[in-house]
C-alpha cells in the first residue's frame, strides 16, 4: 500500500517508464522523505493530523521519464554572480553528458534575457571540451542579467528550441519567475522539465541551509577583516570598517565576524541601532576605543538605512530590489564627524570589498556543494520532474517546490543563537538603541 505524506508537493510530467541508464545501487523513491521541522515541539513541525511534514529525498530513480537519446537540455544563470556558477553549470552539462548519454545541450545567454528575441543573444553550445575547465573561472560563461521579462515569450522560446529540460540557476526573484515559467508551460500542456538550482551568495533562502557561493564569500570577507584590523593596530585611535554584502540579511556579515574573531561591531539589517545617545554605536564605539585603542567594524549593506538623512529608499533595481544608500559611506563620515566634536583624534580606514568577494572562483567547499546540487538537478529533470529546486535541508539533498522558498526570506533571529554568538564574539553590546 502506497504511504500518504504531509507535505511539499512535487510535480511530474508523467509517468516514468524509461529504465535508467545509470548503473548504480543507491536510486531514491518518492516514498524516500525527510522531515521538513526537526524541533517537533514547533507547531509548524507538523500537520493539522499531527503527521509530520516531509520532504521528497533528491537523488537518481530507477525508472526515468525523458529519452536520453532525444532529450535537448538548456541552462540559464539569472540575477547577480556569485562564486560558483560555473561549477553548477559543469556539474550539469557533465551529468546529463557522462551519466545519461544527452548530446543536445544549450547555454541561453545573459540569463532571461537570452529567451527573448528581441535582444539578439545567441545560444552557446555545450560540450565536455566547453566546460572542463570552467571551475577555474569566477562569474559565469553563460552571463547574466536582471529584470523582468514577459513569460509567454520565453516560453515560446522554450517552445520554439525544442528544450526538454531547462535549468534555472538564481535567487529568489529567479524562483518566482521560474515558478510562473512552469505554469504557463503546464497550461500549454508542454512536457518541458523547469529545475532550478538555488544562487544567493547572502545565504538569505527560506528552507535552504546553505546556498552555493556563501562558505567563499566568508573566506574572502574573512581576509579584508584581517587588513582591517591590520588597519586599525597600526595607528592612534585606530578604526577599520568594513562594508559587506547583505541587502536584507546579515548572514554574510555574522558569519565572517565568527570566522575571524576580529570584529567588535557587526551591524545588519535585522538589528536597528541609534547612532547617538548614551546607548548608541558612536558612545559604544568611544568607549572601546578609550580602553582598546582600536576597533574593527563590520556594516552589512542593508543596516542602518533608517539613520541616513532623507525618505526610505523607494528606487528599485531591475530586479526589484530596493537600490539602497551606502551606509558604509554615510558611517565613516558619521564617525569622523563625531570624534572631531569630541576632539578625539581617531585615523579610520573605509574598505568596501563587496563586488570582490562574488567575482572570485568557488572555494573546495563551495565546489562541492556545487557538483552535488548539479548532479541531483541532472536526476530531478531526467526523472520529469518539474516546477521545483534541489536544496540542502538538514543536511539532506531534496525536492522543493518553487513557492516554498520564494515566498520569504531568511533572516537572522535578534534572538536567535547565531546573533548570541555573534554579541558573544565581538563583545558588543546586546543592544545599542535608547
Amino acid at each position: 500500500m502506497k504511504r500518504r505524506f504531509q507535505g511539499f508537493k512535487i510535480q511530474d510530467l508523467g509517468a516514468r517508464k524509461i529504465p535508467s541508464p545509470l548503473t548504480v545501487g543507491y536510486f531514491k523513491t518518492d516514498d524516500d522523505r525527510i522531515i521538513y521541522d526537526i524541533h517537533l515541539r514547533r507547531e509548524r513541525g507538523g500537520s493539522r493530523s499531527g503527521t509530520p511534514i516531509t520532504m521528497e529525498v533528491a537523488g537518481p530513480r530507477e525508472m526515468i521519464y525523458f529519452d536520453p537519446t532525444k532529450v535537448k537540455a538548456g541552462i540559464a544563470s539569472c540575477g547577480g554572480i556569485c562564486p560558483g556558477i560555473n561549477d553548477v553549470i559543469r556539474a550539469i552539462v557533465m551529468g546529463l553528458y557522462f551519466r545519461y548519454g544527452v548530446q543536445n545541450i544549450i547555454g541561453i545567454r545573459y540569463g532571461f534575457q537570452g529567451l527573448v528575441p528581441q535582444y539578439g543573444h545567441d545560444v552557446m553550445e555545450l560540450t565536455f571540451e566547453t566546460v572542463k575547465e570552467i571551475q577555474d573561472l569566477g562569474g559565469s560563461i553563460l552571463s547574466s542579467s536582471r529584470g523582468d521579462q514577459d513569460i509567454g515569450l520565453m516560453v515560446d522560446a522554450l517552445e520554439r528550441m525544442n528544450i526538454n529540460i531547462f535549468f534555472i540557476i538564481g535567487g529568489d526573484g529567479t524562483m518566482r519567475a521560474a515558478e510562473l515559467i512552469t505554469r504557463e508551460v503546464t497550461r500549454r500542456n508542454l512536457k518541458i522539465a523547469i529545475i532550478g538550482i538555488p544562487k544567493t551568495i547572502d545565504n538569505d533562502l527560506v528552507l535552504i541551509q546553505k546556498s552555493f557561493g556563501f562558505d567563499t564569500a566568508i573566506c574572502e570577507a574573512v581576509k579584508i577583516i584581517q587588513c582591517a584590523h591590520v588597519e586599525a593596530k597600526g595607528a592612534p585611535m585606530g578604526i577599520g570598517l568594513v562594508k559587506l554584502m547583505g541587502r536584507q540579511s546579515g548572514h554574510i556579515a555574522a558569519s565572517a565576524a565568527l570566522a575571524q574573531g576580529d570584529a567588535n561591531f557587526v551591524l545588519i539589517p535585522e538589528v536597528s541601532f541609534d547612532l547617538e545617545g548614551e546607548k548608541g554605536f558612536m558612545k559604544c564605539l568611544e568607549r572601546r576605543l578609550l580602553d582598546r585603542k582600536h576597533a574593527v567594524i563590520i556594516v552589512a549593506e542593508g543596516a542602518g538605512q533608517d539613520l541616513i538623512p532623507g525618505a526610505f529608499p523607494t528606487e528599485k533595481d531591475a530586479s526589484g530590489n530596493l537600490k539602497l544608500r551606502d551606509i558604509g559611506l554615510f558611517l565613516r563620515d558619521q564617525i569622523e564627524r563625531y570624534f572631531k566634536k569630541t576632539r578625539i583624534d581617531v585615523n579610520i580606514k573605509y574598505i568596501d570589498p563587496s563586488y570582490t568577494i562574488r567575482s572570485v572562483p568557488a572555494n573546495a567547499g563551495d565546489s562541492i556543494l556545487c557538483g552535488v546540487l548539479g548532479q541531483y538537478a541532472v536526476h530531478a529533470g531526467m526523472a520529469g520532474k518539474t516546477g521545483m529546486l534541489v536544496g540542502l535541508v538538514n543536511d539532506e539533498f531534496v525536492h522543493l517546490p518553487f513557492k516554498a522558498v520564494s515566498s520569504q526570506r531568511k533572516t537572522i533571529d535578534p534572538a536567535g543563537n547565531m546573533w548570541m554568538q555573534v554579541l558573544e564574539s565581538t563583545g558588543q553590546p546586546s543592544s545599542m538603541k535608547g
